[in-house]
């Protein structure tokens, strides 16, 4: 039997594309799933711990709720989180700085998972400009975040957007391999039709959150499979490459974060 595995509780995108994220795992129901996130705004942070599960069991993934988990970082600060229910365990001090590598600790269920993640400088979000084009008798639109990547190469970045109060996101990922050190020249493209109920059409009026988050390469590298893979890129369905140890799926990221939004006219 074919087991599913939602990794992200979002529904995701590459471009306009919006859909839920299914990986075969190929009998590996059961196996452990993290999601940790550090950033530099205010905490708490959370680290959310369950299992994958087979698909006939609709995505209602159990909670570990007996887990030691540790963050620490590399100037020697060091908390352990405290469970507060649904499989997630929270920070009560602990802080996020840029430059920093940060290092989760996993004892569950008889095993031990370590992940590390540095968290990058933070880049200026500036802001957001619109831009549209008609295709037929339909209007298309894209925002530009305005940021300038920095001289030094090997800057990453993770884009996402809501529209008005929907809570489904869209994900793109840039990295400076090319326009290394210049102004961005990328755009978000918003979607544009109904497909099937699944997405909104954005009209004006609609209000766009945009989130960007500097990341480090092996975050990209994940989300970038993970795009892959629910965009039919051509990628046999697995899982994307997580960076926790002992078979965890899953990922623990440390980044910067910045948020803008705006209307469209």
């Amino acid at each position: 039997m074919k087991n599913t595995f939602l990794i992200i509780l979002s529904l995701f995108a590459l471009s306009s594309c919006q859909k839920e994220i299914d990986l075969d795992l190929d009998d590996q129901s059961g196996n452990i799933v993290i999601e940790g996130n550090i950033t530099d705004q205010a905490g708490p942070y959370t680290v959310r711990i369950t299992k994958s599960v087979a698909v006939s069991q609709n995505n209602q993934y159990p909670a570990i709720t007996d887990a030691k988990v540790t963050l620490s970082d590399n100037t020697g600060q060091t908390e352990i989180l405290q469970y507060i229910g649904q499989g997630q365990y929270q920070t009560s001090a602990f802080t996020g700085v840029p430059g920093r590598t940060y290092t989760l600790n996993v004892q569950a269920e008889g095993k031990q998972y370590t992940a590390q993640s540095t968290m990058p400088e933070a880049v200026p979000f500036e802001g957001l400009q619109q831009d549209s084009f008609i295709f037929g008798d339909k209007t298309s639109y894209t925002l530009l975040p305005i940021f300038t990547d920095p001289a030094a190469l090997g800057n990453r970045y993770l884009f996402s957007f809501t529209i008005n109060h929907l809570t489904r996101k869209t994900l793109n990922v840039f990295s400076d391999n090319v326009n290394n050190g210049l102004p961005n020249q990328r755009p978000l493209m918003l979607p544009n039709d109904d497909n099937d109920g699944n997405d909104h059409e954005v009209v004006v009026g609609d209000t766009i959150h945009v989130e960007m988050q500097s990341i480090d390469p092996n975050i990209f590298t994940y989300y970038s499979a993970l795009l892959d893979i629910s965009g039919g890129g051509g990628v046999t369905p697995a899982n994307p490459p997580s960076n926790i140890s002992n078979g965890a799926l899953g990922y623990f990221s440390a980044h910067t974060e910045s948020r803008r939004s705006y209307i469209i006219q």
